[in-house]
């Protein structure tokens, strides 16, 4: 580069230093005694092509990117052939002398200096004289920054390069070598950019065989191994021909190049076929016919640890360039981190999702009279751990608890809040808790826990013999309810705070929404990632949700894949689960298959009634030989009620099962003294009752209901037909 143009980079490097560029200003003939602070820069630059711009042939500009003016001196308009009435401080006044295609250069070289953060950059381009003739130019320019480091301003030199580039075979070489300069940094670029959006290794692997990738270096063929535990495994190669047999798991003191080059930990460059050869003798007769003139095998090194090795093949091509080699470097490098991220990402999502699945029920138990389907879908973003859940709890007397819920949150925290407060609900409920109380000692817990976490839950207790649910919600989304004609609809449910909010402001009062389940209709549970899209209203996912129910399939699981399949289109910021609960239509009880008496303590008519009621209904039912055993086990058990308790007993009458006719005695009290199995002495009158009933019943039991027990017991009644047969 010659003087004039070396004093210009000083110039330019002068101008970004305040201070320096104040000192030259200062020390200009004829310059004023003193500058501003926010000037110096330009002062600098200014004075110095006062004092030579004109014989050099050059012209300064200054541009603000901010406001898109451009200033010119009198000296860069004439470069561009111009008069000063013929611009307007745009820069899209110069495009009458700029062609299209020089203008396109121009923008790519200044686009990729303030993309990269560098402080200058340079550029050979053409300009159209007034004559039609084309003349070369060239501009230098330096990029200053504010404070928060965003490119503000370009101040720089545009000079005449005619003569330089007059020589049409040096020119050619400078622009091909230029060209060929931008085409690798592309290269390197673009496959960055595409790497930044790879999550998985097979991400990374795609991108490094993308033909547009790689191919794009002149590499013909690529490998990459992954080291794993003093192996390389093969996991990449193309085209399919190159494969050798033999290599797709070897070790890393074998003398293959992949091996070297993680022993040393420094790049490779085969540089001709014999250095191949005479290197690699072991190989190079299984890709000798490929026609490999060179190779480059780069480590992937990422925190001094290698990773993989990536092998770029040649056919057109002997020895590397140090800049080929820095460029090679960079990308490995690059790669490099991205496949660290890739497997940290893989090992996080496999830790995840072990912890999300081991908090979740294994298995989902079988209930009579019930149809369940469950689907959870972790979060395709993060560490792809939540805190929804799902789970079905069996319950006494053919009834089933379903819960669905969702804790604040994605990470780890809130999968341990879900599996502790799941372990609670289910707990709580099969104590015999009523639904409202369940949730209210659950929002207890959680504040108890202390953490800053609130959770939406909604629990339904149904009773499958009679089809009556019980649903209480907090804070959670409303159900849907899909009908036998294949109908659905959203059912509208009371709800209360969310759990550990309604405890943290002392309201505790959840109400219970009672809706009927006919046989053959479903109930579906769900949390929000399975209808919630960023930028939409909630209640128009759950409308397309109850559209995709109504024409989704009758099986239960296709339903539930269905639905589930819809959450992974398009969606991946949030998990979410599901669960569907239909009643069916074999085991829906007979008409009259359920009776209930409150008997009051000292009241001797409710006691007759409730023992008439007994007699009437067993009879009804075809209980025929097993009417008296009936009536006298129940009557005990209303007996041992009244007599050691202090509160009413409520009896219910209930066909358990159509199919195999059981009937069952249930007669809940409110006391939680469980009742005890015990020999009567001779003499004795109390201690008879649970003996008659013991001998009497198929068999029978004590569950607990929260503030108080339920003692039942259940008789298989034979049809009339065996009945007469026997």
């Amino acid at each position: 580069m010659d003087a004039g143009t070396g004093g210009v980079e000083a110039a330019l490097r002068r101008c970004g230093s305040t201070a320096s560029a104040a000192k030259a200003c200062a020390s200009a003939p004829g310059a004023p005694a003193s500058v501003p602070e926010e000037a110096a820069s330009e002062c600098a630059f200014t004075c110095f092509l006062d004092r030579h711009g004109s014989a050099l042939g050059m012209g300064s500009f200054e541009w603000d990117l901010r406001a898109n003016v451009l200033l010119l001196d009198e000296a860069g308009l004439a470069l561009f052939d111009m008069r000063r009435d013929e611009f307007d401080n745009r820069p899209q006044s110069l495009a009458v002398r700029v062609p299209p295609g020089e203008a396109h250069r121009l923008d790519v070289q200044v686009s990729q200096a303030l993309k990269s953060g560098d402080i200058g950059y340079g550029a050979y381009f053409r300009v159209r004289l007034r004559d039609g003739t084309m003349h070369w130019r060239h501009t230098q320019g330096h990029v200053l920054h504010d404070g928060s480091e965003r490119p503000q301003r370009i101040v720089g030199v545009i000079r005449d390069a005619n003569q330089e580039l007059s020589d049409s075979t040096a020119h050619r070489e400078r622009v091909e070598e230029e060209a060929d300069r931008r085409r690798r940094t592309s290269v390197v670029q673009g496959t960055t950019a595409a790497l930044a959006h790879a999550r998985t290794v097979a991400d990374v692997i795609d991108v490094l065989n993308d033909a547009r990738g790689l191919a794009h270096l002149g590499a013909s063929h690529l490998v990459m191994g992954l080291v794993e535990a003093g192996r390389i495994r093969l996991v990449a190669e193309g085209p399919p021909e190159g494969y050798v047999p033999g290599t797709r798991l070897t070790r890393v003191d074998e003398p293959y190049p992949m091996g070297e080059v993680v022993r040393t930990l420094a790049p490779r460059y085969i540089e001709t076929p014999e250095d191949f050869a005479s290197s690699y003798p072991q190989l190079w007769p299984h890709i000798e016919h490929l026609g490999i003139t060179s190779a480059a095998y780069l480590p992937l090194i990422a925190q001094a640890k290698p990773l993989a090795v990536l092998g770029l093949l040649y056919q057109d091509r002997t020895g590397f360039t140090q800049e080929e080699r820095t460029v090679l470097v960079a990308l490995g490098s690059s790669i490099a981190q991205s496949l660290q991220r890739a497997m940290l990402y893989e090992q996080e999502k496999d830790l995840a999702q072990g912890l999300q699945q081991a908090m979740l029920p294994r298995t989902i138990p079988g209930v009579p009279g019930a149809d369940i389907a469950v689907r959870y879908r972790s979060a395709a973003l993060g560490r792809d751990i939540g805190g929804d859940w799902y789970d079905v709890i069996p319950l006494p007397g053919g009834r089933v608890g379903a819960v669905i819920g969702d804790v604040q949150g994605h990470d780890t925290h809130a999968a341990a809040v879900m599996g502790q407060l799941r372990i609670v609900l289910r707990a709580y409920a099969a104590e015999g808790h009523t639904p409202a109380t369940v949730m209210a000692r659950a929002s207890g817990f959680l504040h108890e826990l202390d953490t800053d976490r609130f959770v939406t839950c909604l629990y339904a207790e149904a009773d499958l013999s009679t089809g009556v649910v019980q649903l209480v919600r907090a804070g959670h989304i409303d159900p849907l309810l899909r009908l036998t004609d294949g109908t659905c609809r959203r059912v509208p449910v009371e709800g209360g705070l969310p759990l550990g909010l309604s405890a943290e402001f002392g309201r505790l009062d959840y109400p219970a929404t009672t809706v009927e389940l006919d046989p053959g209709q479903t109930l579906l549970l769900y949390t929000d990632g399975l209808v919630e899209e960023p930028g939409e209203d909630l209640d128009d996912g759950t409308q397309a949700l109850a559209a995709l129910v109504s024409v989704g399939p009758r099986d239960l699981q296709e339903l539930a894949d269905l639905l589930c399949g819809r959450a992974d289109d398009g969606r991946g910021d949030d998990d979410a689960a599901l669960l569907l609960l239909r009643r069916r239509t074999a085991d829906a009880p007979r008409s009259g298959g359920r009776l209930q008496q409150h008997v009051a303590p000292n009241d001797p008519e409710a006691l007759a009634e409730a023992r008439h009621m007994i007699r009437a209904a067993v009879r009804a039912w075809g209980a025929r030989d097993r009417a008296d055993e009936i009536e006298l086990a129940a009557d005990e058990l209303i007996t041992n009620a009244l007599m050691h308790t202090d509160g009413p007993a409520i009896v219910t009458l209930r066909v358990v099962s159509a199919a195999d006719r059981r009937l069952r005695v249930d007669v809940d009290d409110s006391s939680s003294a469980l009742p005890r199995l015990r020999e009567a002495s001779d003499d004795g009158v109390s201690g008879r009752g649970l003996l008659l009933v013991d001998r009497l019943a198929d068999v029978w039991g004590v569950d607990s209901r929260g503030g108080g027990k339920c003692v039942w017991c259940e008789f298989v009644v034979p049809a009339r037909g065996a009945a007469d047969e026997g």
